[in-house]
């Protein structure tokens, strides 16, 4: 959503409802937050909630803040405290020095409940929460007010700060707001404000005995942060009563909640829940994982800070969910790679290429550009040498028609070497090609010829002496399913998981180029697709991940559908 980078902007509803405001004198400045728990690694989903806001403080030259709404102590961590900083600064994202947590709160926060309660506007109620659902009502239902509705307000002022104290057990007593049991709203009904419970928070240690509610924090936050415009996903649209009571009944500062349809994708989960699950049950080797659909994990499998940003711009915001193809997230990384990724050479199935005619103990370095959409990118040298390793794939002893790549007696271009003819071939006892003989034409230097004879082949290549051992993972979607969150009745999600999401490809050989690559370098291999250097990798042995191959399915898919 913002103009870091390229990325187009567009005027959406959030946008005019702000330039509304303003123009209006609701408000004289423009102030938003991100404000996730820090229960989780963020995944694609709060990218577009990123870029929303902090792009929107940048649009109307506002501020964004950072705040860590931070209230289930029995879930969070400053692991994911860290993570969440690293993943916005990655995405070129800064609050500067505008880091909140809803932590730093609760003093202010239990002040403000006691006031409620001294307004006769709150009250601790016994029912255990399977009573508190039973006596809510339902959507067609009114709901019946507590037996402990009608406590005095020093009763409750008492008790509450007994549960403050650590004088009742977990879940024994709530403090909920008195609003209507009657409401059509069901969160209007007589909301928890405060539970107890006894757990160590990350950041207050015990000194807490009870915990405030999201809807009770959240709102107080904004208001407290000064937040002009707090922008949320659907799901809160039916908590903006809640939110808007809150603020009104105290008296507090009022921002404006505008919610937008979060994001759904194809192929994937976005619930920290089940994201947590494949964690926890091993599905994946971490939050990091390069199949998985967070922040972290994209950055590993080869995502660009560009190629998210102009995802979460094309895809815009709207006020009606939908799910967008995770082809289209790939079509978007395949976009800039192209542009900024540098061209080299891997071979992953490799066929070893002997030359005959070329001197055994020479080395040629051939010039080879970076890439050819940049020509700033400049030139590499790659050995060659009478040894060399093709694909597999690119020899064929009994080729079909169209079929131009190495065959016996058919001449092919060694991408930035010489054309070569093969002369022969060695097969082992099974039958299988173990060596194919060339012979060269030393007047074709660079891949072309002075006399203009058509070779319509061209292969990549690695010296066999020069080139470097790697790893190569070729990831694939993770879910067979493309909403695996849609069970039957005996099913669950992690029943959908593909079990050739990865591949491991032990025994590749590479340019000598690629052995200083670094954790997280791009580069198109070519003919094969886009890779990143992974952190696995070592000076002995790099791996690298697929990112994202050469063909662009989602483009021509789309073509097809005009």
């Amino acid at each position: 959503m913002s103009d870091t980078g390229n990325e187009v902007q567009s005027k959406d509803f959030i946008r005019t409802i702000i330039d509304e405001d303003l123009a209006s004198g609701r408000y004289d400045k423009v102030h938003t937050r991100f404000p996730p728990e820090p229960n989780g690694y963020l995944h694609i989903g709060h990218a577009k909630a990123i870029c929303l806001n902090f792009g929107i403080a940048k649009d109307y030259n506002g501020m964004c803040n950072l705040r860590m709404d931070d209230t289930n102590p029995a879930k969070e961590s400053m692991e994911y405290v860290e993570a969440i900083k690293d993943n916005i600064r990655w995405l070129g994202f800064d609050w500067e020095d505008r880091l909140y947590f809803a932590s730093d709160n609760y003093e202010k926060l239990y002040e403000l409940a006691v006031k409620l309660i001294k307004m006769g506007k709150a009250f601790v109620c016994d029912l255990t929460a399977d009573q508190i659902r039973e006596y809510r009502g339902t959507l067609t239902e009114p709901g019946k007010n507590s037996p402990f509705r009608e406590r005095t307000v020093e009763e409750n002022l008492d008790l509450f700060e007994k549960m403050r104290n650590g004088e009742f057990e977990d879940g024994s007593r709530v403090l909920r707001a008195k609003i209507d049991m009657t409401s059509p709203n069901l969160n209007m009904r007589d909301p928890v404000l405060y539970r107890v419970l006894r757990a160590n928070h990350y950041r207050t240690g015990d000194k807490w005995k009870i915990y405030p509610m999201y809807d009770w924090t959240h709102g107080s936050c904004d208001s407290f942060e000064g937040i002009t415009h707090s922008i949320c996903t659907l799901e809160f649209e039916d908590h903006r009563p809640l939110y808007e009571w809150f603020l009104q009944t105290l008296g507090l500062y009022m921002p404006r909640q505008v919610e937008f349809a979060r994001l759904n994708l194809t192929y994937t989960v976005m619930s920290k829940r089940k994201l947590l699950t494949l964690v926890n049950e091993k599905a994946v080797t971490g939050w990091d994982d390069p199949r998985m659909p967070t922040l972290s994990g994209l950055r590993r499998r080869g995502f660009t800070p560009a190629s998210i940003r102009d995802f979460c711009s094309r895809i815009g915001v709207s006020k009606v969910n939908s799910v967008v193809d995770y082809a289209f997230l790939e079509f978007c990384l395949r976009e800039d790679l192209n542009k900024t990724a540098n061209r080299v050479m891997a071979v992953l199935d490799p066929l070893k290429v002997v030359i005959e005619n070329y001197p055994d103990d020479l080395v040629e370095y051939m010039d080879a550009e970076n890439n050819p959409e940049d020509p700033n990118a400049g030139t590499r040298k790659i050995p060659f040498t009478k040894e060399l390793f093709i694909e597999r794939d690119d020899f064929m002893i009994d080729p079909p028609k169209k079929y131009f790549r190495l065959s016996p007696g058919k001449e092919i271009r060694l991408k930035h070497g010489y054309y070569i003819k093969c002369v022969d071939y060695k097969t082992d006892a099974d039958g299988k090609v173990v060596e194919v003989i060339c012979s060269y034409d030393p007047a074709t230097k660079g891949g072309w010829s002075e006399d203009g004879r058509m070779v319509k082949g061209t292969s990549h290549w690695v010296s066999a002496s020069k080139g470097i051992k790697i790893e190569v993972r070729l990831y694939d979607k993770l879910f067979l399913k493309p909403d695996p969150e849609v069970v039957g009745e005996n099913e669950k999600f992690t029943d959908f998981i593909n079990p050739d999401s990865i591949k491991i490809l032990s025994d590749c050989i590479a340019e000598p180029s690629l052995a200083e690559a670094k954790a997280g370098d791009n580069f198109q291999f070519l003919r094969q697709g886009y890779f990143v250097a992974d952190k696995d990798g070592t000076k002995e042995k790099p791996v690298f991940n697929r990112s994202v191959g050469l063909k662009d399915s989602w483009a021509k898919t789309q073509s097809k559908n005009q």
